[in-house]
Order: structure tokens, then C-alpha cells, then sequence
């Protein structure tokens, strides 16, 4: 464990949560990058971690200056990926803690009930810092709110992995006695046992006689029963309604149950309206299906894949015991590469629906559980990737429905000059012997791969399989971006310059960029700005501020001075329609242009020297103006 300076300890150690000083950045730095090695080593469900703005929409905000303080933010592009020291980079200390811009406006106080805004990104908008960093992020600079989130593991088998439940399960409550609705959070990796008895206690009534639905669409989908379940398990969504009913005295038993309690596997079928059977048992020539049964045990894992059929659209057609069927005999709940039938389940039930006649829209929320279950790359609702989307799809839906139980080994056989179709065949018949599926039959091929040894010259021929191909787009490192030079100091008029820089480069990248372009002389120095609304909305005078936070579409400015700007005052002049002012109706006339911006040599300038400033900053524009009009 590294040991951690004993002065700075103690003083961290006491107090009542003032400043800690005098700890300097590096022992800062020190005792963060500790506690998170700590938090790494102990990674389990229920451990306590913290939101923290970061960066939003082109902002800087406390954590990222923080990390510029204590050196750890700023890496140098063209020093060999070397970190600067706080002294380097000139950065002053943050001020306390700041999150307000990532909470949604008319959120509550209470920091585990606190709204975030929906479209943040990790490692862009926020970061999650372990419990004993916040703890000592507060006890060093105060602040807040606190928005405490708890790790969560998910997915199934060996593909589980722990994450930060940022955004809880947020449902919204109907009462049926008064149509009134609530909002309930909740993780959802809670049992339904916690759904039932907050919702008891945040609306007074009895746990015995409360009943809760799954409301989605405005219908009763199923009752929520059972309280081994988790949420995720039960397929709810966010913002998702669920219905409060109350039962009556003596209200009987629930359906969808035999005599023994247990719960029945049972979908509702409906009869195709074409020869062709898809996903929903053989068809026969009247147009009627057979009904099918797969002879699952009552609450199995396969069998929580029929408890919410229609998700609230469409016709509803009368439900059937399940008799028998035909892909339901392909099914590999065996398989140790597979997901026990539970995804291929799922695809097919979704497949039924899509093809079901009456049906107007479907909501495929039970495949996405199913999908966020063994892949929770894909939970949540960020955008993803849809090839890697297909990928994990293909793969997983033919090891649910490999025919092969028991895969044989088998040795390849070197190449020794026979015909390419004899080498495809036996190398196919070798691949079938191990992998033998629809999803083969359908979407598998072959290609040729062949190898030359460089020293001996041997070659070997194979035929390796392959279900789908991965072309690479042309991709750049740089980026282009024209920006427009104006001259501090009124010497002359704009210019727009454009430099090539890296896309993951820093605005030092772009000032060293342009410093060349517009031949900056010796003890030059250039500032740069973003334009929005023809006023000044932003100074980008942070050098490791990243260029992923400027948009092509910005409008980026440079303004050039002689000399060194820190700690001079700035004149910023900006442009107007010129027009009698109306305090009454606001008329004050309209922005244009780019504005201007000048250092002051004096510190407290008189207005004289406001004038003097302003009318040397704009001479090149009047001269240009005469220029036209005497044209």
C-alpha cells in the first residue's frame, strides 16, 4: 500500500469539515488516487459511489478543474503523453463543490432523490468518485448537493460485471381509487417485496390488500406477484406505469395458478392468416395452429419468457395451454456458450408478435430485458451499437440452438495440395460437426484464408467460417478548423485561418496550430473565444480544455495581443443596430458582427482610456468602410 504523508493525514484526519490545508495538490492527488485503488480492490454490489459534474456541454466544470489543480487532468500531446505539474499548468484552486447543473430543474432536495438530467454521459458530463473520495472532496472544498448512487452487478452466469446505477428505476404510480399518481424510485435490482412496500408506504395502505399491475400502455398487462423477482427480472422500464388496485375482502384466488400455487406457462396464440408458421408453431391448412407445450417446470428460468405476451397492443386473441411446438425442440438449455434458450425464447415471442395479425405497434421490452440480462453493455438507454447489437444476437441465438449436445474434438489436418472443394468440404463437415443450427444453415459462410511461412515457405489453406464481416470506414486522426484572427491591438483587420489539428487534441493544439499559420512574432500571444449570438459566449483560456467540446458548427475566434494577457483587464466591444433606445419596449437595437476584445494597461481605467481603446480597437474597420464607400 503507498504510504501517504503522516502531516497530511492527520490534518485530513480531524476537523469538522473545513479546508484542509496546508495539503498541497500532490498530496491530494495522493490520497484520491489511493482511495480509488482501494475501491477498485473491493468491488461488490452495494458499494457507495458519488456523481460529480465534470464537463457539460462544452463547460469546464469542478472536477475537471480540480483534476487540472492537482495535475492530473492536463496531458501534453506533443511531450510524450507527459503529465504537467499544478505549478506548469498555473491553475488556481477550485472553489467548493458544484453540481447544480447536472441536477434537473425542480428535482427534490434529498440527495438519493435528486433528478439528474437525462443526456449526461460518463467521463463527458460526470464522474463517479468513490465514498471516501467525496468524503474528502467536502472535507477539502464543501459543496454539494450530494448525489449519492449505489454499484449494482448485472447480467447472468460468467458474463456478469458491476456497475453504478446512476440512473434508478423511476415509475410512475397510478391509484385506482382516485386516478392520482406518484412517482416511486426504486433500483431495479430491487425484489419485488421493496416495489410492494414502498408503494404500502408511500400511499397508507396494507400490504395484504394491496395489488399492484403492470400498467404499460394503459393496460393491465399482468399482476406483479411473487417476491423473488426482481424488477429487471419483471421487465418494467423507466418511467413506466404500474397500477394500484385493493383487494376486497374475500376476493378469490389468483388465476393463471394450479391447485398447488404454482404458476402456470401459458401464451396466447393466434391463428396466422397465411400457410406460413413464423416463430408460432406448424401451421395447418385450415389456417389454424396447433397449440404445443414445451414441458417446462413451473417457475423456471424459461418459463418467466411467457409471463407478458402482448405488452398492451393489438388484438387480444383467447389463451391456451401449451401443448407443442417446433423450434421449441432445437432449444439448447444445456449449452455452456448459450444463454439456457432464454434469449432465443425471447426472439421467438417477439417474432410471434410482429407477425400476429391485428397488430398495430410492438413493444419488444421483454426481448430488451432478456438482451440486458446476459449483455448489459446493451442495458439502459444510450444509443449502442447496432452491429455489435447483431454480433452478440447471431452468436447467442445459435448456441441457444446448437443441435450439437456434445461437441467432439476433432484436429485439423495440415494442407497437402488437395483441391479447394475437397479442403471446403471437410472443413465445413468439421464446423457442422461442433456448431449445427439455423442460424448456420441461414447466415454462415466460408473464406479462404491462406498462409505463406516467410522462412521456409511452407503454405497452409484453411476455410475458416464466418457469420458476418466487419468492413472499416475511413477514418482521420485531424480535424479541420478555420478560425478568425483579429488583432488586439487594432493593427489590422481580421483574417480567417484554417490548420489542421487533432481531433483528441487540446486548445494548446490549436494556438501552437495557428501560431504558425499567422506567423505570430516573438512575445505574441493569442486568445481564443467562442461566438454565440454575436457576444462573447465563452473564453477558452484553459490550454488542455479538449477539442471534442467545440463543435464544427461553433463559431471559434482568435484574438491576437502583444504580450502576456494573465491578470490585465479585458475591453470587450461588441457590435449593435444603432436606434433610439426605448427602455419601455426593450429596444436597444440588435447584435451583429464579431465582437472585440483589447487588454487594458491600466488597472483602473478612466473613461478616456475606455475611448482611446475602443477607437484604436475599431480604426481599421472605419478605414476599410471609407475604403467601400469612396469606391
Amino acid at each position: 500500500m503507498t504510504m501517504i504523508d503522516s502531516r497530511c493525514l492527520m490534518e485530513n484526519g480531524g476537523g469538522s469539515g473545513g479546508s484542509c490545508f496546508p495539503c498541497t495538490p500532490e498530496e491530494e492527488k495522493k490520497i484520491v488516487e489511493e482511495f480509488n485503488r482501494e475501491a477498485e480492490r473491493d468491488l461488490k454490489e452495494g458499494n457507495l459511489y458519488f456523481v460529480v459534474s465534470s464537463r457539460h456541454k462544452g463547460y469546464v466544470r469542478w472536477f475537471s478543474k480540480w483534476e487540472s489543480y492537482v495535475g492530473r487532468g492536463g496531458v501534453d500531446n506533443l511531450d510524450n503523453g507527459k503529465s504537467l505539474e499544478p505549478q506548469d499548468l498555473d491553475v488556481e484552486r477550485p472553489g467548493p463543490i458544484d453540481n447544480s447543473d447536472i441536477i434537473e430543474c425542480g428535482s427534490s432536495n434529498d440527495g438519493d432523490e435528486l433528478e439528474l438530467v437525462r443526456t449526461l454521459l460518463e467521463g463527458r458530463d460526470y464522474v463517479l468518485v468513490p465514498k471516501k473520495v467525496w468524503e474528502k472532496l467536502v472535507q477539502w472544498y464543501k459543496g454539494g448537493p450530494a448525489l449519492p448512487r449505489k454499484m449494482i452487478s448485472q447480467g447472468v452466469f460468467n458474463k456478469k460485471q458491476f456497475n453504478v446505477e446512476v440512473y434508478p428505476l423511476r415509475l410512475k404510480l397510478i391509484d385506482s381509487r382516485d386516478d392520482s399518481e406518484s412517482t416511486i424510485r426504486i433500483s431495479k435490482k430491487a425484489y419485488l417485496q421493496e416495489l410492494y412496500e414502498k408503494v404500502c408506504s408511500a400511499r397508507g395502505v396494507e400490504r395484504e390488500k394491496a395489488s399492484i399491475w403492470d400498467f404499460f400502455n394503459k393496460q393491465k398487462s399482468s399482476q406483479l406477484a411473487g417476491s423473488k423477482q426482481t424488477l429487471e427480472e419483471l421487465h418494467l422500464l423507466m418511467d413506466q406505469e404500474i397500477l394500484l388496485e385493493l383487494k376486497a375482502d374475500g376476493s378469490p384466488s389468483q388465476s393463471g395458478k394450479d391447485s398447488t400455487g404454482n404458476e402456470l406457462a401459458l401464451v396466447a396464440l393466434e391463428p396466422p392468416r397465411s400457410p406460413i408458421s413464423i416463430a408460432g408453431g406448424p401451421a395447418m391448412s385450415n389456417g389454424h395452429s396447433s397449440s404445443y407445450s414445451l414441458n417446462l417446470r413451473p417457475g423456471s428460468a424459461l418459463n418467466s419468457s411467457f409471463t407478458d405476451m402482448d405488452d398492451g397492443f393489438g388484438v387480444h386473441s383467447s389463451v391456451r395451454r401449451v401443448e407443442k411446438g417446433d423450434y421449441s425442440e432445437e432449444i439448447n438449455t444445456q449449452n455452456p456458450l448459450g444463454m439456457h434458450g432464454e434469449l432465443a425464447l425471447a426472439f421467438g415471442d417477439l417474432l410471434r408478435k410482429l407477425w400476429s395479425s391485428g397488430r398495430t405497434a410492438i413493444a419488444p421490452r421483454v426481448f430488451k430485458g432478456k438482451l440486458a440480462l446476459f449483455a448489459p453493455q446493451f442495458s439502459g438507454y444510450n444509443q449502442h451499437d447496432s452491429q455489435e447489437l447483431l454480433a452478440f444476437l447471431l452468436d447467442g441465438l445459435h448456441e441457444d440452438l446448437n443441435r450439437v449436445k456434445q461437441k467432439p474434438y476433432i484436429e485439423m489436418k495440415d494442407w497437402s495440395g488437395e483441391q479447394d472443394e475437397e479442403v471446403a468440404d471437410e472443413c465445413w463437415r468439421n464446423h457442422k460437426a461442433r456448431n449445427d443450427s439455423v442460424i448456420v444453415d441461414v447466415c454462415q459462410g466460408q473464406y479462404k484464408s491462406t498462409l505463406v511461412c516467410p522462412i521456409c515457405s511452407k503454405i497452409s489453406i484453411t476455410f475458416d467460417p464466418f457469420m458476418y464481416l466487419s468492413l472499416p470506414l475511413p477514418s482521420t486522426i485531424t480535424r479541420t478548423m478555420t478560425v478568425a484572427v483579429f488583432h488586439g491591438d487594432g493593427s489590422g483587420l481580421s483574417m480567417p485561418c484554417t490548420v489542421s489539428v487533432l481531433k483528441r487534441g487540446n486548445c494548446r493544439d490549436l494556438i501552437q496550430a495557428l501560431d504558425s499559420a499567422c506567423c505570430l512574432k516573438s512575445g505574441e500571444s493569442l486568445l481564443l473565444a467562442e461566438v454565440y449570438d454575436h457576444k462573447i459566449y465563452r473564453l477558452l483560456e484553459n490550454p488542455f480544455e479538449p477539442l471534442v467540446s467545440i463543435k464544427d458548427e461553433d463559431h471559434i475566434v482568435a484574438y491576437r495581443f502583444c504580450g502576456k494577457g494573465a491578470g490585465r483587464k479585458k475591453l470587450e466591444i461588441v457590435h449593435r443596430d444603432k436606434c433610439t433606445p426605448d427602455i419601455l419596449k426593450c429596444n436597444v437595437g440588435k447584435y451583429f458582427g464579431t465582437p472585440l476584445i483589447t487588454y487594458m494597461d491600466e488597472d483602473s481605467p478612466s473613461g478616456a482610456d475606455i475611448y482611446l481603446a475602443a477607437s484604436r480597437l475599431i480604426s481599421p474597420l472605419k478605414a476599410s468602410m471609407f475604403l467601400y464607400y469612396g469606391s
